[in-house]
């Protein structure tokens, strides 16, 4: 059960402000879609796509490091994962079970023959996008597993942009029309709560103490 005593305590060791902004950017977070990024090599990659997500209002990232193991790069994450939840994955196997088990339908993010352009798809369900190197591309388990294939249309002579700019074009389009759909795309409240407590925690300077401090006066 929620403790909203404790919320209600900490709380007290932040600003009106800042309380009204998480309140606010909360209304605009979303778990109906998601991404998962497949075994990037270079962190700076991964950190910018975590930023995209923040910006634009998704609140769980899916990180498969089977082969790569990289730290973010918080020079460019700028503090993005404070805000997103980042769920580390060793296999893609593993992370597309607990995706479909949970109800995404996966979409792989590349050219394939039966791809679908990015203006032309639509969200009428909870949608994982998945990621892969600019190099290599997504794993052939990803693609034989895939539900679906989204593509970004183009017209110069470049077949593919950066892994980065990819998410943050698909994800600035896509939110866009999802926040505009009748879907149940926002947050439950139990899910707001626990995330107001999350932040709340995560802007408290010394915070271990003050919570040790909140166990002796329950």
């Amino acid at each position: 059960m929620f403790d909203h005593q404790l919320l209600n305590y900490l709380e007290d060791f932040i600003s009106e402000e800042r309380k009204e902004r998480f309140l606010d950017v909360l209304e605009e977070r979303t778990k109906y879609l998601t991404v998962a990024i497949e075994d990037v090599f270079q962190m700076h990659n991964t950190s910018a796509v975590l930023r995209s997500c923040e910006i634009f209002g998704i609140q769980d990232a899916h990180v498969i490091e089977a082969r790569n193991q990289k730290l973010l790069d918080k020079n460019i994450a700028l503090g993005a994962e404070k805000w997103v939840d980042v769920h580390s994955y060793s296999s893609t196997t593993s992370c597309i079970q607990k995706l479909k088990d949970n109800g995404y339908q996966i979409i792989a993010t590349t050219p394939h023959k039966d791809d679908c352009l990015l203006h032309d798809f639509k969200i009428n369900q909870k949608t994982a996008l998945f990621f892969g190197t600019e190099k290599d591309g997504l794993s052939e388990e990803v693609l034989s597993k895939a539900d679906g294939f989204l593509k970004i249309p183009m017209s110069g002579f470049t077949e593919s942009f950066n892994i980065s700019v990819s998410a943050a074009i698909i994800l600035q389009h896509l939110s866009i029309q999802l926040k505009k759909s009748d879907l149940n795309w926002q947050l439950t409240d139990e899910e707001k709560l626990e995330k107001r407590l999350d932040w709340t925690q995560k802007s408290i300077k010394s915070i271990e103490d003050i919570l040790e401090r909140y166990k002796t006066l329950n």
